[in-house]
Formats: structure tokens, sequence, C-alpha cells
């Protein structure tokens, strides 16, 4: 018996030594993965021409189809994939005209409201799929007063504009794209008290500064005639299933209920082209703007007006309850399955989306195919991988909202980490967000991969270059899909591209010509993207202990913090001394967080310095159960910073120390929460507004605090 177990012990021993001497380390495949016969910019740009042949908005055929090529593409690489549908509400426009009635003798112009093709265009044929431009969501109806230009249309700009003394109440506003989100441009414009909004986009922001500039194809500007569409809705997820899923049969509100629940808009809207634009500015009298008000230097004298030019604007709607298709994808896990590393994209485009979203799509199939090639090589990752290529998250983020909605439990219970490209590549230099945990596996990530436009040196020196350290954005605004993971969830997060923003965003240019001659004419920029998504990807999944790092969470606490003093510091009876606590407990968790890991992979390479296969083995699995509550509460820590009444009067949203500004969705405030009551408590100067600024700053230090008993796994 005893010789028996001799034996077998012996031939553990012996498989064990081949297993580990014969199965290459994780890094090894990560290397792989970037090395370029692996890389194919080729395949990216195949991908992205067949993505954009035609118009694909949320809800139409083309979009299907857009949708059901993800699907087989993810599938033919061994992805187990599955469409995942929802009925939600979308908006489409039924009518629309718009006509500016001028000071006699002139007479009245009728806009066309038609972005033009031009010669040699390839898309001409199909240019009649795209819809007429129109706002999603905007209120039908029809209106007629005097016009008022208000530049950008932000809350800073109506103030001034009553600093003059002037009234705009009643007016038709014209404001211009290119600092705030559209659905905020037209609730302030309502809560200025006008009736109707026009939004241009103006020459000197899209359209290469006038002075002889040409414009797309020629130049990668926006032409003339070309119109920024997009939506006004101010929420996220179906309107009509506010915080539930769009399943079948599922409750839905009113068209009424909706309405009254404050993100769609209660005043009339249109896009209009810089052309149309600056015909009205023609007609706009009265006081003369302020320089940073004006255009470019070919562009006439904008005035504020109202009038004396009038118009006449109606817009009527279609709704529609739609189905939307989400593709998910599924690389199961080999030791941890139930833990899920997620990269999402959309799919659906207000016309082409060749940037908008669809570099974004064909660089998730490149990793989805270079993952393919790696398991062919024998990789298996530690953790589960899913691909969610997102639908109808152009009329307000609904595909990715939906489905977090439905599966509210256990993604809040199982996602390590949501990593998000909406754009992959609009033109050359990197850009980043991401919760602070992860700054510094993207700044890791970065200087792995080659500059698509200088190979003599990393994306990560490139980078630098720009800036004294890496610039890492925040995701508290509300533009893209990371809004549910992050917002009203909790997970921790990531969002990466390649160029800012581009003159044709959101109009019929923005094609595969567009993108081949100005955004990336070698797709080395698609490349470089995906291979920094795909190592980011490749570490939190096959990581043994997640590579977070919450020293740059205090830090980052920490200095909103004092900016937040700073602010307050003219503000009595305030006091900010419970917030600075809870970061200093935080710091604490953080310290011992990182202590902890460093004393387990200093164990791990001592055990592996024994050499003995018994010991390795033992250990390995005493440690096994440590590294896994590490890693809960390493990605438990980020739900904590939520709450479950959400910010006030703004319930959907979750999490305190990020979402996006009260009135300007695109933005990223830390600590909204408290930023919205100072806003309230500053215009009303109240004892109980005041008190309610200090409510706030309680209740982020609470979540602050829970996120640091997390990371100790402290029980009080």
């Amino acid at each position: 018996m005893g010789g028996k177990m001799i034996t077998t012990f012996i031939a553990i021993t012996t498989s064990l030594s081949f297993y580990f001497l014969s199965t290459p380390p994780k890094s090894h495949y990560h290397l792989l993965f970037i090395s370029p016969p692996f890389s194919d910019n080729t395949s990216i740009s195949n991908h992205l021409f067949t993505l954009t042949r035609r118009p694909h908005l949320a809800g139409t055929e083309a979009n299907a189809e857009a949708a059901s090529y993800v699907l087989s593409t993810l599938s033919s690489n061994n992805i187990k994939s599955h469409l995942s549908e929802y009925a939600v509400l979308l908006t489409y426009p039924n009518s629309r005209s718009l006509t500016l009635i001028r000071p006699t003798p002139d007479p009245p112009i009728t806009f066309t409201l038609r972005q033009e093709t031009y010669d040699g265009d390839p898309y001409a044929d199909v240019a009649d799929q795209v819809e007429p431009t129109f706002h999603a969501y905007a209120k039908s109806g029809t209106v007629k007063g005097h016009v008022a230009y208000v530049n950008y249309g932000r809350v800073e700009d109506y103030k001034t504009i009553k600093d003059l003394g002037i009234n705009i109440s009643g007016a038709i506003v014209l404001a211009r794209y290119g600092e705030i989100y559209r659905g905020d441009i037209v609730e302030n414009a309502y809560d200025a008290g006008a009736i109707g909004v026009l939004i241009y986009t103006d020459r000197q922001d899209y359209g290469g500064g006038g002075g002889g500039a040409r414009w797309f194809p020629e130049e990668k500007w926006m032409p003339p005639s070309g119109v920024q569409v997009g939506s006004v809705f101010n929420g996220a997820g179906d309107p009509t299933t506010p915080g539930w899923p769009s399943v079948e049969g599922c409750e839905r509100l009113s068209d009424d209920d909706v309405e009254k629940g404050g993100d769609v808009p209660l005043i009339t809207s249109l896009p209009i082209s810089g052309a149309d634009g600056e015909e009205i500015l023609k007609c706009i009298g009265g006081v003369v703007a302020d320089e940073e008000w004006q255009g470019d230097k070919d562009a006439p004298v904008y005035r504020i007006g109202p009038g004396p030019g009038i118009i006449d604007l109606t817009y009527k709607a279609k709704q529609v309850i739609s189905t939307i298709q989400n593709v998910i994808g599924i690389i199961e896990g080999a030791e941890e399955p139930d833990r899920f590393v997620i990269l999402g994209n959309h799919r659906d485009a207000w016309t082409f989306g060749a940037v908008d979203p669809n570099s974004g799509t064909a660089v998730l199939l490149e990793v989805a195919e270079r993952f393919q090639k790696l398991q062919k090589e024998g990789w298996k990752p530690r953790r589960s991988i899913i691909f969610c290529n997102w639908d109808a998250e152009e009329y307000g983020l609904i595909g990715s909202t939906e489905w977090v909605e439905e599966n509210r439990e256990m993604l809040a219970s199982k996602v390590v980490a949501y990593l998000n490209v909406d754009i992959a590549v609009s033109g050359a230099g990197f850009e980043a967000s991401a919760t602070p945990q992860l700054d510094q596996l993207i700044i890791q990530a970065t200087k792995q991969v080659k500059d698509p436009d200088n190979s003599s040196q990393t994306v990560y020196e490139s980078w630098v270059q720009t800036t004294d350290y890496p610039k890492i954005g925040r995701l508290g605004g509300g533009g893209s899909d990371y809004s549910a993971f992050v917002q009203h969830i909790g997970v921790p997060s990531t969002d990466i591209s390649f160029g800012g923003g581009y003159p044709v965003y959101h109009s019929m240019y923005d094609d595969f010509v567009w993108m081949s001659k100005f955004g990336d004419p070698m797709f080395r920029r698609h490349v470089a993207a995906a291979s920094i998504w795909g190592l980011v990807a490749l570490k939190l999944a096959d990581d043994e202990i997640l590579p977070f790092n919450y020293d740059s969470y205090v830090y980052e606490l920490q200095t909103s913090a004092e900016d937040l003093e700073i602010e307050l510091s003219d503000s009595k009876g305030i006091s900010l001394v419970p917030l600075f606590k809870s970061i200093e407990k935080m710091r604490t968790a953080a310290i011992q967080i990182n202590n902890e890991i460093k004393e387990i992979k200093e164990k791990r390479n001592k055990r592996w310095a024994s050499k003995s296969l018994a010991l390795i083995w033992k250990e390995k699995e005493d440690e096994a159960w440590k590294a896994r509550e590490m890693n809960d509460r390493l990605m438990m820590a980020e739900r904590a910073l939520t709450d479950r009444e959400g910010l006030p009067g703004r319930p959907w949203y979750k999490h305190l120390i990020y979402a996006p500004s009260k009135h300007n969705d695109y933005g990223s405030k830390c600590f909204p929460g408290i930023d919205d009551a100072i806003e309230i408590a500053k215009a009303h100067n109240t004892q109980e507004s005041w008190n309610s600024v200090q409510h706030e700053i309680w209740r982020v230090s609470r979540v602050v605090t829970q996120a640091s008993l997390v990371l100790r796994a402290q029980l009080t």
C-alpha cells in the first residue's frame, strides 16, 4: 500500500513538474497579443468598411444587419455569442419646416434642411437612407417668435444676457454646438423662458475657422450644409422604463408621465447647418455680443437680439416601440468563470458612423480575433471575458442601460471591471478616462504599445510629451456606455480613444472616406487602440491578484476635497471635517491592502525559489482563497461609493463621487451631489439650502468610509 502511495506521489509531482515547465506564463500570451503577427490593420479596415456601407440608426433594418455581422464575427472566432433584445421607445422625424422671416424688403427664407452630397461621393446612392436632420426625443410643435443668439447656451451665457438687461422670454434661441450637451442647451433655454431652440454648427468651431479653409472631402472640416444631429434626452435608458428593463410585457410609463419625469424636452428644437445658422445671425440685431461670442473673421457680426428676424419652426416626431439588439459574446474563464471582465462598444450610428462608433466596433472585433489566436496557442483566461456590442447608445445609452438594469444584481456581484471604447479613433493622440484605481493599469499598457504615429517611441512616451504627467480624465460625464456601470452600479471602468473631437461629428460626412483620408489613413491608430484595450483586459482577466491601485483614488478624493474647501471658504457653518476624516480612513485602508498584496507576492516568489513541488502545490491551494477574498475587496470597494437613494432629484445616478454635471451631461463632476447643493444654496442663500450642502458632505463621507471598510475587510 505504501509503495502505491509513493508511486502515486511521484506520478503527481512528475505531472506537476511537466505542467509548470511546459505551460507558458500569462505574460507570454500578453506579449504575443501585441506582436505584429497577431495585429492586423487590414482586418480592421475591412470590418469598418463593412459596418459603414449604409446608415444604421437604432431600430432600422440596416442596424439589425450590422448586429448580425458582429454576431457572426464573434461566433466565427469561437466566442459563444447571442442577441440580447429590448423593446424601447425611439423617435424619428415625421416632418420639419424652418422659415426665417426677414425685415422688409428681404423675402423670407425657407431652409431646405438637407445635407448635400458632393461630386464623386461613393455614398450618394444611399444618402437618402440617412434620416432627415432632427433631435431624438425633441418635442413636437409649431413655434413662431423673434430669434435671439445665446452663444453656447450655457447657464453662464444666459446670466450674461440677463446682466445686459436683455429679455429673451418668448423668443426662439439660436445656440452653437461646442461646449455642452445639446439636451442641456434645450433645457437651459426652457429655464430662460425660450419657446424653441435651434442649434447650429459654427464655422469657427467645426469649419476650419474661415480664411479660405476648405472642407470635406478636400479637408477634414464640416461642409457648410453639415448638421450635427443627436439626442436631447437628459436621462439614461428607455424613457418609458426608468430604472427597470424594457423586456416583453414590462410596465411602461405613459407619454404624460415620461414628460413629467423631467428628462425629455418641453420645448421644440432642431439642429441646423452652419450655413443656415449664419443666415439667421445676419437677421439678429440689438446689442453686439462680446468678442468671445463672435465667429471667425469671415463671419457676420454676432448680435444678441431678440429679432428683428422671426423664426417659424415646426417639428413633428413619430414615436415607435422598436426592438434593439445588443450582441453579447463570452469567453469563459478557466479558473474563475464567475468573475467578469467586460469590453463594451456601441454599434448604432446617426448616419454611417465610421468614427462614432464603428471605429470602436472594428477594434472590438480585432480584439476578439486576437483572443482567438491566443486560444489556439493554448491561452485560457483566468476570468471570463465578455464582449458587449450595444445598441441605441445614441438615443440615450439605451442598450447598455437596459442590460445593466436587467442583470443588475449579477453584475454588481461579479463584474471586475468594464472597459469602454466608443470612438476608438478620430485622429492622433491617445486619450483616456477611468475610475482612479485603474490609472496605473492604463499607463502600464501604453508603455508596451508603439505609438502609431512614431514607431521609435511608445504611446506612453508620446502621451507624456503633451502633459507633465499622463492626464487621465474621470467617468462622471454621461457621454457613453460606461455610465450605467460606473454611475448606476459602481463598477471600476475605463474609456480610451485616439484623437479628441472631430469636425464632422454626428453628420452625414462621418463615413469611411473621412476616416481613411483624415482619421487614420493607415489604420495604425486602430491597431494601437486594440492593443491597449486588449492588454488592459488581459491583465484584469489573467492576473491572480487584480491590478488595482487605490492610492490613486485617495489622491483624487483628497485633491477634490481641497478644491471644495477653497470653493466653500466664504461659506459659514459648512464643515468638511467629516469628508477629510473619511479620506484618511481610505488612505489607511489602501496602505493595508497594498501591504497584503506585497506579502502574497513575496510568499509566492519564495515558494517558487524553494523548487519543492509539494510545497508549491500545498501553498498554492492554501493561498487561493486569500487571493479570491482580496480581489473581492478590490472589486467591491467601488460599489461602496454608491448610495441606494442616488443623487437628489436624480435617483438613477447612485455614485456619489462621479456623475454628470446637472447642467452639462458631458461634464464630469467630483462630488456631484455636493456641487448641485452648492449651486442651489448660492442661488437661494437660505439656511435650509446650506444645510442641504452639509447633508451632502455627510453622505459622501459615509460612502468613502464604507469603501474603506470594504478594502480592509473589517467589521465594526
